[in-house]
This record gives structure tokens, sequence and C-alpha cells, in this order.
């Protein structure tokens, strides 16, 4: 039991973070299924590190923009833009791409493009917003580990119901997670959300939800299942829907 925890941690943080813990996430692909109830707390401790960021820069005089920027920094640092780089695929494949043949190309092409640039710029202004308009250290740190429980515990269910678009890539070699364990991980990362955002939490998982199945009708709608592009673009969507909730219900 403790081995299997030990290995799902693992394989939980070296896919979603780029912290060394052991083997390369590669070399861990094939348990990644097994690990997903971690992903909601591998999701809320990296939320802990930008909103600990942030508490330390407000507490030293820098106002709320610049303080969230350095708490974005720290976040996007710790996952390598593993999901920044997920949106900007999406946006460039679905925005440019007119046969399904097409998109899939040009999300596994590294080079960025118009919609993708925008789609970068557009969810930092939006994250870095909502952190500034909460303001209190406090408020802060309950919403960005909230935030990054939710939107890794998004993740399992997707990839429980979507088939992988292609036969390679992260999708097709992480496979599809069994049904209960995807509930635990939605389980987790509400619970995380319901005791750190107290009145706001329904409506932040509410508007997380939204991000995430908008995300899944594209996906579903443009290529006919799952890539791990589409993984990134969920975690940004619903990590950026429940910020913005939260900022909009802060007391």
């Amino acid at each position: 039991m403790l081995a299997d925890l030990t290995h799902d941690c693992k394989a939980a943080f070296a896919f979603l973070t780029r912290l060394p813990v052991g083997p390369a996430p590669a070399a861990l692909e094939s348990g990644l299924a097994a690990s997903v109830p971690m992903f909601p707390v591998v999701g809320a401790l990296i939320g802990l590190s930008g909103g600990a960021v942030y508490a330390l820069a407000f507490g030293l005089g820098l106002p709320p923009l610049p303080a969230a920027a350095l708490a974005l920094a720290t976040t996007v640092w710790l996952t390598g833009a593993l999901h920044e780089d997920g949106l900007a695929d999406v946006a460039d494949g679905f925005g440019g791409g007119r046969t399904r043949a097409d998109k899939l190309a040009i999300m596994r092409d590294s080079r960025i493009g118009t919609f993708g640039t925008l789609a970068l710029v557009l969810g930092l202004l939006a994250r870095a917003g909502a952190i500034a308009a909460l303001a209190t250290p406090w408020a802060v740190l309950a919403a960005l580990v909230s935030a990054g429980a939710v939107s890794r515990a998004a993740l399992p269910p997707v990839m429980a119901m979507l088939p992988a678009a292609r036969t390679d890539g992260l999708a097709a070699g992480a496979g599809q997670p069994h049904p209960a364990r995807a509930a635990a991980a939605v389980l987790v990362g509400a619970l995380i959300a319901l005791l750190l955002l107290g009145h706001a939490a329904p409506a932040a998982l509410l508007a997380g939800a939204i991000g995430a199945l908008a995300v899944t009708w594209l996906a579903r709608r443009q290529i006919g299942g799952l890539t791990g592009d589409v993984l990134g673009a969920i975690q940004q969507l619903t990590e950026i829907g429940l910020l913005l909730a939260a900022a909009a219900l802060r007391p």
C-alpha cells in the first residue's frame, strides 16, 4: 500500500511539475492513470507555493498586481509551463487547422502562432487580474490552492471519458483511469475548495467545471478525442474560471 502510494505521488509530481522526484514523466507514463487521485494534491501544493510568494511580495510592500505576477511566475516555473504550452497549442490547432489532421499536426508543432499567443496573454491577464482583485494574502492563498487542486482534479474524468485522439503521445500512453480513481480525484479537489473558499466555493466550482466542459466539448468536436495539449487547456480554463469566480465573490 505504502509503495503504491509512493509510486503514485512520484508519478503525479513527475508529470505535473519539474521537481526532481525521480524518473522522468515518460518513464512513469504507464502508471500515470493510476496516480490520478494525487493530481489535486500536487495542484494544491503548486497553488500553495504561488500563494506563499504572493504573501511575501505583498508583505514587502508590492501592490497586488506585481505580487500576482510573481505568484504566477512561481507556478509556471514549478510546472515548466506544461499547461500553458497545452493551451497555446490547442488554440493554434483549433483556431488554425481546417481538418482534423491539420489540427493535430499544428498542435504537435513546437512553434507558437497568433491564436496561441493571444490565448496565453489573455489567460495570464485573467489570472493575474483575478489574483490582484482578491488582494489580501489569505484570499489569494485560498484561491490559488483551490484553483490548483480543482484544475488538476478536472483532468482524470476527462481522461476516463474521452478516447485518445492519437495512437501515440501522452494521452494514448497514459491510458484511461478507473472511474473510481477519477471520482476520488474530483472529490479531493472539491473538498479542498469547499474548505478554503467558503460561500464562494459552489460558484467557483461551477465556473471551473464550465471551463473544463467547454474544452472537452471542443476537443471531441474538433479532433474526436484527447491529447496531452487538451489536458493542459482544460487545466488552464478550469483555473481561470475558478479564480474569476472567487474574485467576483470576494467579501
